[in-house]
């Protein structure tokens, strides 16, 4: 149906999607603002500068993903400690269910990503632009030389930030002082030299993440934490009316104004002003809140300055509001039966991580039968088998190995016992396994591999296998 009957037929067309409101958030400054940007430091300072540590003359952090080891400092993973990676995981899942039941969203408004990003973005267009009133003055303004000029200036140094940080990201991959030296050879290329250094493969995850940073953070921003982000969506399902979070003290703060019968709230809009995502707490509790506490800060300003005391605004819980707990009994609740069993759990996974990786013996063996050569009768009347082993030496220094064969009466090795091993690295070997004529029935045994470091005790490794005899 056209616009036009659609009208006379009295009907409403409406979208299915709400136009994006430009946010210019304002600055603002206080005692979460200030944790705010020690996160946002301490999480660049580890994620640009882990790349470039060195150890044992290797990069100390550097996940081979093409010869299928993780080095992580003094430590060398290979495909088969992948159950230290789920452990990371079920870390990581427990860590954050804790953490939103105590306080709601703290990785959101302190360490997510998006939200550090975002703040450097904004910092950046800050610098460049100015406040909020000359940023939304300036946008508002026709296309000039000043506009062209300061716009360019801004999204260069966006596009610096996320070039660099694809840059970095490539360089937890591809050793980063390579890859330095290949960004470096793209220059002489593009004035005519030889062809670059760096690879098609390098090119386009840099090219790629930097996009990917420059979009977030420069261009969708909050669309991200209210759309994108599944997070925002099944939160409340780990809140409970003993979680922290923030909120706007209804009682207090109404009716909002002016004047010797208003609330202490004086409606100076200030908590929306500062909001990355542009809502009102007053409202109360929403998905789109991100926990940054933002609007905290800025309404403890207002009321430091009207002379009423500060706290308008807090980090509460539904509990503390409703029976007007003090401080001590809402922290009190906030250590409840959940929290404590989360805590537990954590801190058993985590206990029981280190002492494993403590623990952890230098040395993984793959035992293969050799399928192509069976059982077979060789000098003497001895019944021989043959196996491949996969030795792998996840330490730095190369390493002798010594293997031995139980499991049957005589049972030996035929041939060579000993073998090196370079660091961090594997060798497939092949041993020849004997007994003697009548020493086993036909059919399959048992037998076990030992494969032990020498001179040095306690690393070995025991393996299973079967003999078979014809």
């Amino acid at each position: 149906m056209s616009k036009e009957g659609a009208a006379a037929e009295g009907l409403v067309e409406q979208s299915l999607y709400e136009v994006r409101k430009t946010i210019h958030p304002r600055a603002v400054r206080g005692w979460f603002a200030a944790w705010r940007w020690a996160l946002v430091w301490a999480t660049q300072l580890v994620f640009y500068g882990l790349p470039w540590l060195q150890w044992n003359d290797r990069q100390a952090l550097h996940f081979d993903i093409v010869h299928r080891k993780f080095y992580i400092f003094g430590l060398v993973f290979w495909p088969q400690d992948i159950i230290y990676l789920t452990v990371l995981l079920i870390i990581s899942a427990l860590s954050l269910f804790l953490f939103t039941a105590v306080a709601g969203r703290l990785w959101c408004g302190y360490a997510c990503p998006q939200t550090v990003y975002t703040e450097i973005f904004m910092w950046i267009e800050q610098k460049i632009e100015g406040d909020r009133a000359a940023r939304m003055r300036l946008d508002a303004a026709p296309l000039g030389a000043r506009k062209a000029g300061l716009k360019a200036a801004k999204h260069g140094a966006w596009i610096a930030v996320a070039l660099w940080t694809g840059f970095t990201f490539v360089g937890y991959v591809t050793p980063i002082r390579e890859l330095w030296q290949e960004v470096l050879s793209v220059g002489p290329w593009l004035a005519g030299g030889a062809a670059p250094l760096l690879g098609p493969w390098e090119t386009f995850w840099i090219l790629f993440y930097g996009f990917a940073t420059y979009g977030n953070a420069g261009w969708m921003r909050e669309q991200v934490c209210k759309y994108m982000c599944p997070y925002a969506r099944f939160q409340s399902a780990m809140f409970d009316k003993d979680t922290l979070i923030i909120t706007y003290d209804r009682e207090r703060g109404e009716p909002r104004g002016k004047g010797d019968k208003k609330g202490d709230c004086v409606d100076c809009s200030i908590c929306v002003q500062v909001c990355p995502t542009g809502i009102d707490i007053r409202s109360g509790l929403q998905y789109e809140c991100i926990g940054c506490a933002a609007c905290i800060d800025g309404c403890n300003q207002v009321m430091e300055k009207v002379g009423y005391p500060k706290g308008l605004i807090r980090y509460s819980t539904t509990h503390a509001m409703e029976q007007k707990l003090t401080r001590a009994q809402m922290f009190r609740h906030a250590f409840r039966p959940r929290v404590l069993l989360y805590g537990a759990i954590l801190a058993g996974i985590v206990i029981a991580a280190g002492v494993s990786l403590w623990l952890r013996v230098p040395l993984k063996v793959d035992v293969i039968r050799d399928r192509a050569a069976i059982a077979r009768e060789v000098e003497g009347g001895s019944i021989e088998n043959v196996y491949r082993l996969q030795i792998m030496n996840t330490e730095e220094e190369e390493r002798y190995y010594y293997v031995v064969v139980s499991g049957l009466p005589g049972i030996h090795l035929g041939g060579q016992s000993q073998f090196d091993v370079e660091g961090a690295s594997s060798r497939m070997v092949t041993v020849r396994v004997r007994i003697g004529p009548g020493a086993a029935q036909p059919g399959t045994h048992p037998i076990h591999f030992q494969v032990s470091a020498v001179g040095i005790a306690g690393v070995e490794v025991r393996e299973k296998s079967v003999f078979i005899v014809r």
